[in-house]
């Protein structure tokens, strides 16, 4: 039986444009917690954001892994924090000051409001203002970053998807101690994370720390930043509307996030751990068909 379910947010378990999780998939985490099998989200959010994304129900996200798996909680505790190096980063900021729109995005995750948590960094004060431009939300700018070691970092680029893939591209070739993953099909955004840790690293701990095998865990996911925890956990789940790259490497696939296809399927993951057994949804003679 599925004893820990941990899902991507964007695109997957919250459809793109709704304010937070819909009432019926708070409702299908409930079901789960009620029969004792844990739900977190894995996001490459800071933890900041999953009060509005939960509609501050805090029991959807006591345990889960944010910032793409860097900040890792169980039942409350945050109990795991895997840290980028704040040199390193500036030279990626570098970097990027040589690339028209484009920017270095840090995340003070420990920020009074979400809103103030983002800031871009560049040694080009001209070229920070022109991505302020491009990307108005964002109202902080540092020319350098002092700390020695940061939680969460993102690349915002303005462009065609081809060009963000060559900066993607770019990047790990230049940085190879870390990784560069998009966390959305359509975002202008480049995830930045440790090497070698990511949702993937951060679901076999959570499994770890609980004392439960990886076939007793579900993932679901959509984006290229969802791969590690979908190409290394057994049970793993696309929605309809993942990348290719998403859907090819899933055990299952399910509906689409706009169906909030990711709550029915909860509520039977729900239903089968009430009696020990496996979801309908999970079943060899329905696997790549959308039954939710």
């Amino acid at each position: 039986m599925i004893k820990l379910v941990l899902s991507d947010l964007d695109d997957t378990l919250i459809r793109n444009g709704l304010p937070h999780a819909t009432q019926r998939a708070l409702d299908a985490i409930h079901a789960m917690l009620d029969v004792g099998v844990r739900f977190g989200p894995v996001s490459g959010r800071i933890p900041r954001a999953m009060g509005w994304m939960f509609d501050n129900d805090a029991a959807c996200y006591a345990t889960g892994a944010l910032s793409n798996g860097q900040m890792i909680y169980l039942d409350g505790e945050l109990v795991h924090v895997e840290r980028l190096d704040g040199p390193e980063l500036n030279r990626v900021a570098e970097v990027l000051s040589r690339i028209p729109k484009a920017s270095l995005v840090v995340y003070d995750v420990e920020a009074s409001s979400e809103e103030d948590a983002g800031y871009f960094v560049s040694p080009d004060q001209a070229h920070m203002e022109e991505c302020m431009k491009t990307f108005p939300h964002i109202k902080r700018s540092a020319k350098n970053l002092p700390k020695p070691t940061y939680v969460k970092a993102n690349v915002w680029c303005a462009g065609s998807r081809e060009h963000l893939t060559e900066v993607r591209d770019m990047l790990r070739e230049e940085f190879p101690s870390m990784d560069f993953v998009f966390p959305s099909p359509k975002a202008p955004l480049i995830d930045i994370s440790p090497a070698g840790w990511n949702k993937g690293t951060a679901a076999h701990f959570l499994a770890k720390q609980m004392g439960i095998g990886i076939d007793e865990v579900a993932t679901f996911g959509d984006s290229e930043n969802d791969l590690s925890m979908i190409e290394t956990i057994p049970n793993s789940v696309a929605v309809a509307n993942a990348s290719d790259e998403v859907l090819g490497a899933a055990r299952w696939r399910i509906g689409t996030s706009e169906s909030d296809a990711v709550a029915d399927a909860l509520f039977q993951i729900a239903d089968a751990a009430a009696t020990k057994s496996m979801p309908a949804f999970m079943n060899d003679h329905t696997r790549w068909e959308d039954t939710l």
